[in-house]
């Protein structure tokens, strides 16, 4: 297991950028990597509230960690300070020893000049998921939630 850690600057102010984080259409639009699609199952954003989310590849070659070309995780909201941080523990739905366990996402926000610092960091994520797939994978959910936040 490892743990990584990705930051971007998002030109929007922290309560703008805090409502994508807790609504479910928000989360359906911008926390998907590139060539996938995503879909929020459930998602009661408060403290000890449960979450679903599947993300599905375009491509059909792509295979999925929970079915064969579908990636789904299921988890809890921790801990919710509004406009300052989110902790989730989450699991992925897998039949893969390798993919088992239970891992934290924790989600940061920040004044910072222009704008608010979005921190992402994963800790206890499976050798299985190759922590640069991971990078890259949060870097563009972080792109799409600056595209989508940037202009209101």
């Amino acid at each position: 297991m490892y743990s990584t850690r990705v930051s971007l600057l998002v030109r929007a102010p922290r309560a703008v950028v805090w409502q994508a984080l807790v609504d479910a259409d928000a989360i359906a639009r911008w926390r998907v990597p590139d060539g996938m699609r995503c879909e929020v199952h459930e998602f009661d954003a408060r403290e000890g509230g449960r979450f679903r989310v599947s993300l599905t590849y375009s491509d059909p070659d792509a295979l999925g960690k929970t079915s064969a070309h579908t990636d789904t995780y299921h988890g809890v909201f921790t801990t919710l300070r509004a406009e300052q941080e989110i902790v989730e523990t989450l699991e992925f739905e897998s039949d893969d020893p390798a993919l088992a366990g239970t891992l934290t996402q924790t989600t940061t926000l920040a004044d910072a000049d222009g704008g608010t610092e979005v921190t992402i960091v994963h800790e206890g994520m499976p050798d299985a998921v190759s922590p640069a797939d991971d990078e890259a994978g949060t870097r563009m959910a972080l792109a799409n939630l600056a595209a989508l936040v940037e202009g209101s």
